[in-house]
């Protein structure tokens, strides 16, 4: 087929003329349809490296455009996915056709029937294998008459394993992207990937620091079973960090019971406006968190449990934001006066009887939403500090 050493040589390439991963399968359908290829259907299935989800599925259809939906773990308990074709290509690792343009084509998966009512005529189910032995999978279909020729499965076989590079090269940046959302943030991720590794590397920022812990975990982790405690970890966790993530803060880091994040005004308005913008993001994702764990305490009280009590501190200030560590093993973090004084005032909601309180840097920027508690000593600040907590 003439043209097919053209859209091999631009898939070997790693399809530069396109930057997001959908994209690459819409501008290889549109080349391979322009030679004469006559597709109706292609999906792709990439497995990923996420704690959610397993997989993507990248899905181009004639006339629609191209479509990314994304597969949870608990998709695999489903009878949809057990009788999938895409499934048993990946146990046997070998393609599967059926041409269903044939009266006795074996309709042995359940979505043959609905792509037969759809006019398709011929389906081919090949596996993609990765450098790293791994197998993903692509589909093809057609509506043409007859089906596709020997010349087109010529073709699809020739794209195979320059498709199969192309496709892992994007997956490997995406997993990587993955791997530091999870474990260090969005936003410190893009860094990292941006290339700000090196120890020492760090940046004086102003943000929103929000320190949480959570109350007598000693004399619970003492109390519950290893997997009791870690699953109420989770759940406690759960509580907090979508409220953060969902309001512009950014997750650094979980110590024990302990979270601390950062709600940094580079990302909203300059000046006084963007701090005010941060202070009432953080404020708000502090109510949520609070309400939710209190959600949770009265479960924990219904099961005959003890009830989940935690302190939240928030500050306003500058600090030291980047690599910290020795040799090749590092963290990317927050550290500063600022960070400390939280740090103190988290463990001064106890004592003043508060689950939220704030620095008066913090609650001067929202000054209708707090009173004052008053001025207490704290440790390494030879100055007392004005204390407050939201009104109501």
């Amino acid at each position: 087929m003439s043209g097919i050493g053209d859209v091999v040589e631009w898939l070997m390439h790693g399809a530069p003329s396109v930057v997001q991963s959908e994209d690459v399968l819409a501008e290889l359908c549109g080349r391979l349809t322009d030679i004469g290829l006559p597709l109706y259907r292609v999906a792709m299935f990439v497995n990923t490296l996420h704690p959610e989800i397993m997989g993507r599925r990248f899905l181009w259809q004639q006339g629609a455009g191209t479509k990314v939906s994304d597969a949870p773990y608990e998709f695999r308990d489903t009878e949809e996915y057990r009788s999938s074709p895409v499934v048993a290509v990946h146990a046997r690792a070998r393609s599967i056709r059926r041409r269903l343009v044939d009266p006795d084509c074996p309709m042995d998966f359940p979505v043959l029937d609905q792509f037969r009512a759809e006019g398709v005529t011929d389906y081919l189910v090949a596996p993609m294998d990765f450098s790293d032995g791994s197998i993903h999978v692509a589909s093809w279909s057609t509506r043409e008459p007859h089906g596709f020729s020997d010349a087109d499965l010529a073709v699809l076989e020739t794209l195979r394993l320059p498709l199969a590079r192309a496709v892992e090269i994007r997956a490997l940046r995406r997993t990587a992207g993955n791997l530091l959302n999870t474990y260090v943030g969005h936003q410190t991720g893009e860094r990292v990937l941006a290339g700000k590794i090196r120890r020492g590397h760090v940046e004086a920022i102003d943000a929103v620091i929000w320190l949480s812990d959570m109350r007598g975990f000693t004399a619970l982790s003492e109390r519950l079973g290893p997997q009791q405690l870690v699953d109420l970890l989770n759940r406690y966790f759960e509580c907090q960090v979508p409220s953060i993530l969902d309001r512009g803060g950014e997750v650094l880091k979980f110590m024990g019971d302990g979270l601390l994040a950062i709600f940094p005004f580079g990302a909203r308005d300059s000046g006084r406006e963007g701090e005010r913008s941060a202070c009432t993001e953080a404020l708000a994702a502090a109510r949520a968190a609070e309400a939710r764990i209190a959600e949770l305490s009265a479960e924990s009280v219904k099961a005959s449990e003890r009830p989940i009590r935690f302190g939240l501190a928030l500050h306003l200030g500058n600090v030291m934001y980047g690599n910290i560590g020795g040799g090749n093993r590092l963290d990317f973090t927050c550290v500063g006066p600022a960070v400390n004084l939280a740090a103190r005032l988290e463990r001064l909601t106890a004592r003043v009887e508060r689950t939220i309180v704030a620095s008066a840097a913090f609650a001067a920027h929202l000054p209708e939403e707090f009173v004052a508690l008053g001025e207490f000593s704290v440790a390494g600040f030879d100055a007392p500090q004005a204390v407050f907590a939201p009104a109501g």
